[in-house]
């Protein structure tokens, strides 16, 4: 079972991984961190003054979510391998507005992952 910081390290360190796969450890481990990071850095934010609340994000959360989308990206797309499927699922984010694709990611994302090989790794 992959820790908290090993999950970090493993996000930065495969930042360009679209091809392995994740185990569900990892990525929900990745999860935690970046929604806790995110909380924080706002908060940080609005102390400091950078927060715009009519867009409800700030500067240094905003660098923070840039930097963590394309492993963020990576990791779903490994964790989706995990379980035999296309990375390519995860475009189902684009049509967020419906709530199916949103519920369907987020029980493939807590899915075990296959026994062995599969096509993916």
């Amino acid at each position: 079972m992959v820790t908290f910081q090993n999950s970090v390290r493993l996000g930065f360190q495969h930042y360009f991984d679209f091809k392995s796969r994740s185990t569900r450890s990892e990525y929900w481990w990745w999860v935690l961190f970046v929604v806790i990071s995110g909380a924080a850095l706002s908060v940080v934010d609005m102390a400091i003054g950078t927060y715009n609340y009519q867009e409800g994000n700030g500067v240094i959360g905003g660098l923070f979510g840039l930097i963590t989308l394309i492993p963020g990206l990576a990791l779903g797309a490994r964790r989706l391998h995990d379980i035999n499927r296309s990375g390519w699922w995860l475009l189902m984010w684009l049509i967020c507005w419906l709530i199916i694709p949103l519920i369907i990611l987020l029980v493939w994302a807590a899915k075990p992952g296959d026994d062995g090989p599969n096509k993916y790794g």
